[in-house]
């Protein structure tokens, strides 16, 4: 059965599929950058672990009224952490059956990480909102379309090299939702606090990936 939790993870990608991913060496304002993705169209940011000082990010933009993700969760620690402080998904960067389990717990929405066929079989069957397809660059989005034959349901995420010369295609070929990296958030204007920057990269990101949707192959997995 999905959970709740996963049910509106899905559906808000299924409206807005953009996820923001954060890797920098600082983050001046949380709540700030948050502010200044949405200003160019996308709603959705994960703060990863490999940052310092996550925990606190997530609880600065989430106070301040967004839905907020933690990325990179390799242990049920950080995952316990990351829920505390207010995170409303969290993402690992492969199958992390500890990680799945305490956001099953928590009613957290997990997305957990996968490559290979077998690899996407194993985190649905371990409960995952949405499977990140990553590095999603190592086969581009035809791969999409592969996947899509054995597991026609199943809600795929592209991470990994996706940027605005080819989220679209991802889309269109059966990505349920894209994460922009550093092509929309690069670590230096993130430390720089260079807003200004970033709501232009998000809306140049958010108007090249188009409607996608409606040139999708078949019918749309969600």
């Amino acid at each position: 059965m999905t959970r709740p939790a996963a049910t509106e993870l899905r559906a808000a990608l299924a409206e807005d599929p953009v996820i923001a991913v954060i890797r920098a060496p600082r983050i001046p304002d949380a709540a700030a950058l948050c502010e200044a993705l949405a200003a160019g169209g996308i709603h959705r940011t994960e703060f990863t672990f490999t940052t310092p000082g996550t925990p606190g990010h997530l609880a600065d933009a989430s106070a301040a009224g967004h839905r907020v993700g933690a990325g990179t969760v390799l242990t049920a620690e950080q995952a316990e952490q990351a829920i505390a402080a207010g995170a409303f998904f969290l993402v690992t960067p492969g199958l992390r059956p500890a990680v799945a389990e305490t956001a099953r717990t928590a009613g957290v929405a997990a997305v957990l990480g996968a490559l290979t066929p077998t690899e996407v079989a194993e985190a649905l069957d371990l409960g995952a909102a949405a499977v990140k397809v990553f590095p999603a660059k190592a086969f581009g989005p035809g791969y999409f379309s592969d996947l899509r034959g054995p597991f026609p349901d199943a809600p795929l995420i592209a991470s990994g090299g996706v940027t605005s010369r080819n989220a679209a295609q991802f889309l269109a070929h059966g990505a349920l939702a894209v994460c922009a990296g550093t092509d929309v958030v690069p670590p230096a204007a993130v430390a720089d606090g260079d807003w200004a920057e970033i709501t232009r990269r998000a809306r140049v990101f958010t108007l090249a990936r188009g409607s996608a949707r409606n040139r999708r192959n078949g019918p749309c997995p969600i």
